[in-house]
């Protein structure tokens, strides 16, 4: 399925917007059975409640290893596809890191640097709930680009909830991306920054995301992370 996408396009958009969906990646039945494992008390290794930290309304909660077998397999798939684009990112905006072509690699290299935890995760947000324009780092080692894919129906499950994604530009004022996305569809976007071509040449712009106010009903999220955390 992952390879199936259009790549090209894809790419494109993440060039100019900072962010891509997917199209249809999960099927109905697998996104009720990743909601599912939201209120199992195994598999998991910690559970954020937002308000207390100030990140918003709602929780979520950690994946621990090893990671559900279709969350495993989400990391490892995007990974061939997203890492080119990382590597091409970080050449045009000068930065020195260089991602491998195998994600088990990439992770033996946040490890060693003590970035060890799993960063996958299920967020739920009921009525009312929200979260704050965020950048998910965690660490030295960061790969640039992440997944999120909305497990609820937003016709049946819940309304509002929409994916809200803000590029702080030099010397401009702040562009917003509202990413409306339906059941097992997924959006692709740049974790800290991106390179932006302009008049004088290419530079950065730094990028935040989180989820506006949900007015009804109760919305799943999965995040698909590829960096680990210290």
């Amino acid at each position: 399925m992952i390879d199936a996408l259009d790549w090209a396009r894809i790419a494109e958009d993440l060039d100019t917007h900072g962010c891509a969906t997917t199209g249809s990646l999960l099927d109905e039945a697998t996104c009720a059975a990743l909601a599912a494992l939201y209120d199992a008390n195994q598999g998991f290794r910690s559970r954020i409640v937002m308000a207390r930290h100030g990140f918003g309304r709602g929780e979520y909660k950690y994946f621990a290893a090893p990671l559900p077998a279709p969350v495993a397999a989400l990391r490892t798939g995007f990974w061939p596809h997203l890492a080119p684009i990382a590597n091409r990112w970080n050449a045009a905006m000068g930065l020195a890191p260089r991602f491998p072509a195998d994600h088990g690699d990439f992770l033996a290299r946040c490890h060693a640097a003590g970035q060890t935890r799993p960063t996958p995760l299920l967020l739920r947000y009921a009525a009312g709930d929200y979260n704050c324009l965020h950048q998910d780092l965690y660490g030295e080692h960061v790969f640039p680009l992440q997944v999120a894919i909305l497990l609820s129906d937003p016709w049946r499950d819940f309304t509002g909830g929409e994916f809200v994604l803000t590029e702080q530009r030099p010397r401009m004022q702040s562009r917003a991306e509202v990413v409306p996305l339906r059941q097992g569809e997924g959006v692709i976007f740049a974790v800290h920054h991106r390179p932006v071509r302009g008049t004088r040449g290419t530079y950065r712009v730094n990028l935040r995301h989180g989820v506006s106010r949900v007015r009804s009903g109760r919305r799943h999220t999965l995040g698909v992370i590829f960096h680990d955390a210290a």
